[in-house]
């Protein structure tokens, strides 16, 4: 009988467990990330690996997957560890991998991809952030062939498997050449049965990925204008003063005042019972369908996310990056579900009746859908209340998500 189904193939995070089922010769079907056979399993989310067993025992989650996998094979192995301390030892890593070094890998991913607008500044930390856990795994390397005890384990296989893509982009010959302790322990561990099968077809780079370049905008011809010869001159003027530049004006600002200013639903909202007085205010007196208009704003990539005060630090970021906007916009966005398991989404009040000029002035506006939202539907509205009194759980495909955390836009 099948142990089982293995949803995955070359993701970051799928490349260990698909290893384990090959070299372990377990009776696990393979099966790809948004497959027929992945959607019909019926997991609330696509996020992979995920692991589909007999009588509908589902499991997602690197950690549990690769424990689930392994102890299908031998409850004993050593790649488990072999007692309490070095157990533990494993456990960290692995989690550390997926939570802590993962996080930097994706950014870098996203940027030199083109997944999000090129961010120079998030690109650069997050190469640093990458170098720093480098030399801090070469810390313990420099004098142990493995990262716990003296044999090979999860935590080896795992986190080099996350090293994955920077093979790709960013590690290219000279910095491979500048970490030998580094690259002899991940040569090691790639070499193994449980990677030689995907790292013996990955090549590596030679020098590093260039950062996409934004189009360049073509320059219309201008006709030449005929020169004039010019009289010689009494005496030579005196230059003019170059000119202050014009400050740019927000586009939004072109809409002109509303008839109540939104910082006075601002003062409403920071000061008073949110469902009992704020929301009562917003709809019967500030709202104003000809002036404003409602949107439901989702994360694009929550299958990426970790641990929830990292996602809340995220919506903390892309706030900052929407300052230039806050005289015409307002609004919440929450963190929902739990670590390894969560999601952004929020409401938002917006000047006028497109989303973009708000909310393009963040580099990374890109990474969030947008949905208009119609005041008079009940549901609608009702979503508007939930999402700014973060007193009630977010339906997520028909499941009730509790709020973590979220932060307010003013």
């Amino acid at each position: 009988m099948s142990l089982g189904t293995l949803f995955g193939e070359s993701e970051t995070r799928s490349i260990l467990p698909v290893g384990l089922v090959k070299a372990f010769k377990l009776d696990v079907k393979l099966e790809a990330r948004g497959s027929a056979a992945h959607k019909a399993a019926g997991f609330s989310t696509e996020k992979v690996p995920a692991f589909l067993g007999p009588h509908g025992y589902k499991l997602q989650e690197s950690v549990a997957v690769l424990f689930y996998l392994v102890n299908l094979h031998d409850p004993e192995s050593p790649l488990l560890g072999t007692d309490l301390e070095t157990k533990a030892q494993v456990l960290k890593y692995i989690s550390w991998g997926t939570a802590e070094l993962m996080d930097p890998l994706t950014n870098i991913i996203r940027v030199l991809l083109a997944r999000i607008p090129f961010n120079k500044k998030l690109l650069d930390t997050s190469n640093t952030e990458v170098d720093n856990y480098v030399v801090e795994l070469e810390k313990r390397l420099v004098n142990h062939t493995y990262l716990v005890g003296e044999r090979l384990s999860l935590a080896d296989l795992f986190v080099a498997s996350c090293f994955y893509r920077c093979f790709t982009l960013t590690f290219g010959k000279k910095w491979r050449s500048s970490h030998p302790v580094f690259m002899r322990w991940f040569n090691t561990v790639a070499a193994t049965e449980y990677l030689s099968y995907f790292f013996d077809n990955v090549k590596f780079i030679d020098e590093p990925v260039a950062p996409p370049k934004p189009a360049k905008k073509e320059k219309k011809d201008e006709p030449k204008k005929a020169e004039k010869k010019a009289e010689k001159p009494a005496a030579a003027a005196a230059p003019e003063p170059a000119p202050e530049p014009k400050k740019v004006k927000h586009p939004l600002a072109e809409l002109g005042n509303p008839t109540i200013a939104l910082d006075e639903w601002k003062r409403v909202y920071s000061n008073k019972d949110t469902r009992k007085e704020a929301l009562p205010y917003f709809w019967n007196t500030f709202y104003n369908d000809d002036e404003w208009s409602l949107w439901r704003v989702d994360y694009k990539y929550n299958d990426e996310l970790t641990l929830t005060f990292m996602t809340n630090n995220l919506i903390g970021g892309f706030f900052n990056r929407l300052t230039g906007s806050t005289k015409y916009m307002f609004g919440c966005a929450v963190v929902y579900g739990e670590n390894n398991n969560n999601g952004i989404v929020g409401a938002f009040l917006v000047r006028g009746k497109d989303s973009a000029p708000a909310f393009n002035v963040a580099p990374d506006w890109e990474s969030y859908s947008y949905t208009k939202l119609d005041a008079s539907k009940p549901e609608d509205k009702a979503f508007v209340d939930n999402m700014w009194a973060w007193d009630e759980p977010v339906v997520v495909a028909g499941e009730k998500k509790e709020i973590a955390d979220g932060k307010v836009l003013k």
